[in-house]
């Protein structure tokens, strides 16, 4: 059976280390061309941090209604940082905290647990530190010259992170995301020990299997425009556990909202490629998959995606 691979981040950590560094690259080159998804273990985030995130996070979740709901998203922000519910009913079934920066007047922590905010934060800088890490590990996988996404993605401040919790499946209903791709540059996720989360690979869905220590990656839409298709944007879901909740977090290492983006020229003019994108907006695409999510679209086939914005091959 397929599986994705998992890669030790260590030697990234440290100086020296060059040819394990050049076999982790070459291993994650592959992974993101076969799946658009890898695990990374020796990463630098505290285990005990991850496991304190888990369990604040669960008990958030397992608090009455009224408490969550004190945590709602204000009125008319860009993201509706705060406690989320899907519709009932629904095309899903989940419950979401939304992050942004630590520091942003958008984000509402509950009182209880009263460790909630620290946690978080501290989650949110740790998920910050190594995505700057997996980006330059990317560069180096595509070829680009060091600097490059980093100088082109210099903006974290649209970068955000979203605790997660699914309810047991029933007999009824087993989904707790739908197919989708994600909007990022790539996506960090933290699973608990609850697996869920699958990638579609040749018409088959493969578990990313929860492992000790572990955290998951996956490229996303913004990176799959930049390489002009080298790196594609995985499609994966989340199927509910049978007589168990599930916690999770994800991490999107974004662009800024008012960055224009196109495929970068070391993928079209500079080895004579066309390009297979136009140039858009990014929160143009980002406020469009807001409103074809909020209008609960089932069918991928219905969802706004980056084919949107795909240059029609003559």
């Amino acid at each position: 059976m397929a599986k994705v691979p998992t890669v030790d981040l260590s030697p990234f950590l440290r100086e020296g280390y060059e040819d394990e560094k050049r076999k982790t690259v070459d291993t994650i080159s592959k992974a993101c061309c076969e799946y658009g998804f890898f695990q990374i273990v020796n990463h630098g985030v505290p285990l005990d941090l991850t496991s304190q995130a888990v369990k604040v996070s669960k008990s958030f979740f397992e608090s009455p209604n009224e408490a969550k709901l004190k945590c709602s998203p204000l009125p008319n922000v860009p993201v509706p940082a705060g406690y989320n519910k899907k519709p009932n009913p629904s095309y899903e079934f989940s419950e979401f905290l939304i992050m942004l920066p630590p520091g942003s007047d958008f984000n509402i922590f509950p009182d209880n647990p009263p460790e909630f905010r620290e946690v978080m934060e501290e989650l949110f800088s740790q998920f910050m530190k190594i995505s700057m890490v997996i980006e330059r590990i990317l560069s180096e996988c595509l070829g680009l010259p060091p600097r490059v996404l980093k100088e082109f993605n210099n903006d974290r401040s649209w970068d955000f992170l979203i605790a997660m919790f699914y309810l047991p499946a029933t007999e009824k209903e087993r989904i707790g995301a739908n197919p989708h791709k994600d909007l990022s540059c790539f996506t960090i996720v933290l699973q608990n020990e609850v697996a869920g989360l699958e990638v579609e690979k040749d018409g088959e869905w493969i578990l990313i299997a929860p492992q000790p220590g572990a955290l998951v990656v996956n490229i996303g839409d913004a990176l799959q425009v930049l390489t002009n298709d080298k790196f594609k944007s995985p499609r994966h879901r989340v199927v509910r556990p049978n007589g168990r909740s599930r916690n999770s977090f994800a991490f999107f290492h974004n662009l800024s909202g008012d960055k224009w983006i196109q495929p970068l020229p070391q993928f079209t003019k500079e080895i004579a490629e066309p390009p297979k994108y136009r140039p858009f907006l990014y929160k143009e695409y980002l406020q469009k998959r807001r409103e074809s999510k909020s209008k609960h679209i089932t069918r991928i086939e219905d969802e706004i995606t980056i084919s949107h914005y795909a240059i029609p091959e003559e």
